[in-house]
C-alpha cells in the first residue's frame, strides 16, 4: 500500500453532505432541502442552453468575455474586476489557495456556510469560528478576533442557513476595522434575493480588501449547471485567474448564465414570489407554534423546542413526501431548514408541520 500522504489539514474535513432528495418508499417528493429556484430557469437561458448543444465539440472561450460582460451590463461593474468559477464555491476554493498556507488564519461566523472551512482546511489553513448573536453575524466578535495570521474573513450576507444579514454600514464597519493583511469576502448567493441591495459591490468599489463573490445556482435557477462569479480589486483578480483552469466554465455553462443574467424581468419576477412565499411560510409555520428569524433569503430556517422535536418533524415530513434540510451540522440541532416553494409546496409543508405540532405522529 502508498505509503504516501495528504496535505496537512485534508483529513480533518468531513465530506460535504448535501440535501437529500429522495424518501425511501416515496415515490413523489417535494424538494426543499437545497434553496432551489422552484420556478427553474428562465425561457431565454433554457434556449440559450438548447443552442449550446451544437457547440458541444468546441472548447469553450479562456476569458469567460461574454459572461463577464453581461454581469457588468446588469450590475453596471468594471468587466476586467470579475472572474467566473465553478459556482462561487470555486472563488472560495481559489481565495484560501492563493491567500491562505500552513499558519494562517480564516475567519468565518460559528452557523457559516461550510465551504469557508473546507476550502481552509484544503490550503493547509486554520479556521478560526466566531460566535453569532443570536444567529446574525456579530462584527465586534469577529474584528476582536483578528489576529496578525488572518488572512480572510468570509461573511455570507445572507447568510444560510439563518438567512439572517447585516446591513451597509456594519459591512464597511468591518472592512475598515480590519488589518492590511486580511480580506474580506462577502459571499453573496443570497444577495439577489434582496431589494435594493448591491451584494457589497459599492464597498468593492471604495476599498482595496473586499471581494465579493455570487452565483447562479439560486435565483437564476441554474444549480445544476454550476456557475458563480466574483468581483474585486484588480490585483486579487489577476492572482485568482493565475490559478483558474482555462477551461473551467463550458461553452454550455456561458450561453446559458448569460441569457439568464440579461433576462432580468423573469429574476424580477422570482425575487417578487420568493418574497411573498417566505413572509407566508414564515407567519403560517409561527401560527403552528414555530419561530422563524427575519430571512431575507429563499428559505426559512424553521425553530422547534429542541433537537428531538426537530428531528421528528422531519420524519414526519418525510413521510408525507416532503424533504427539507436538518442542519445540526451547521450547530443548529433544534431547527429545520426549509426552501421556500412555489405556493402549492408552502401550503404543502406548512399544513404538514401543522399536523404534526397537532399530534399527528
Amino acid at each position: 500500500m502508498t505509503q504516501i500522504q495528504p496535505q496537512p489539514g485534508i483529513m480533518q474535513i468531513e465530506l460535504y453532505q448535501g440535501g437529500a432528495a429522495h424518501v425511501d418508499g416515496v415515490s413523489e417528493v417535494v424538494k426543499l432541502s437545497s434553496n432551489e429556484n422552484p420556478f427553474g430557469p428562465s425561457e431565454a437561458a433554457i434556449e440559450a442552453f438548447r443552442r449550446s448543444g451544437y457547440e458541444l465539440h468546441r472548447y469553450p472561450s479562456t476569458d469567460h468575455a461574454g459572461l463577464r460582460g453581461a454581469i457588468a451590463d446588469v450590475h453596471g461593474l468594471d468587466a476586467d474586476r470579475i472572474i467566473c468559477g465553478v459556482g462561487s464555491d470555486e472563488i472560495i476554493h481559489f481565495l484560501c489557495q492563493a491567500y491562505v498556507g500552513p499558519g494562517d488564519e480564516v475567519i468565518h461566523t460559528e452557523h457559516g456556510f461550510a465551504m469557508y472551512r473546507i476550502s481552509t482546511l484544503a490550503a493547509g489553513g486554520t479556521p478560526v469560528e466566531v460566535k453569532e448573536r443570536d444567529r446574525v453575524t456579530d462584527v465586534d466578535a469577529i474584528l476582536a478576533a483578528v489576529t496578525p495570521a488572518t488572512r480572510l474573513v468570509f461573511i455570507a450576507n445572507p447568510n444560510n442557513p439563518t438567512g439572517t444579514m447585516i446591513g451597509g454600514n456594519e459591512l464597511a464597519r468591518l472592512a475598515e476595522g480590519l488589518p492590511d493583511h486580511a480580506l474580506l469576502v462577502l459571499d453573496g448567493a443570497y444577495a439577489e434575493y434582496v431589494d435594493g441591495y448591491d451584494g457589497g459591490a459599492a464597498l468593492v468599489e471604495a476599498r482595496d480588501n473586499v471581494v465579493m463573490t455570487r452565483t447562479f445556482s439560486k435565483l437564476y435557477g441554474l444549480g445544476g449547471l454550476r456557475v458563480g462569479w466574483g468581483y474585486g480589486p484588480r490585483a486579487i483578480i489577476d492572482v485568482l485567474n493565475r490559478i483558474r483552469g482555462p477551461f473551467n466554465l463550458s461553452n454550455t455553462a456561458l450561453a446559458t448564465a448569460e441569457a439568464a443574467v440579461r433576462d432580468q424581468a423573469y429574476a424580477a419576477k422570482c425575487r417578487a414570489e420568493n418574497a411573498r412565499l417566505r413572509v407566508w411560510l414564515a407567519q403560517a409555520l409561527a401560527e403552528h407554534g414555530v419561530q422563524c428569524d427575519t430571512s431575507m433569503a429563499n428559505f426559512v430556517l424553521a425553530r422547534f423546542a429542541d433537537q428531538a422535536e426537530a428531528e421528528a418533524c422531519d420524519t414526519y415530513l418525510k413521510s408525507q413526501g416532503l424533504i427539507v434540510r436538518r442542519v445540526a451540522g451547521y450547530k443548529l440541532p433544534q431547527c429545520l431548514r426549509i426552501t421556500v416553494g412555489d405556493e402549492s409546496s408552502c401550503r404543502r409543508v406548512a399544513h404538514a408541520v401543522g399536523q404534526f405540532k397537532g399530534g399527528a405522529r
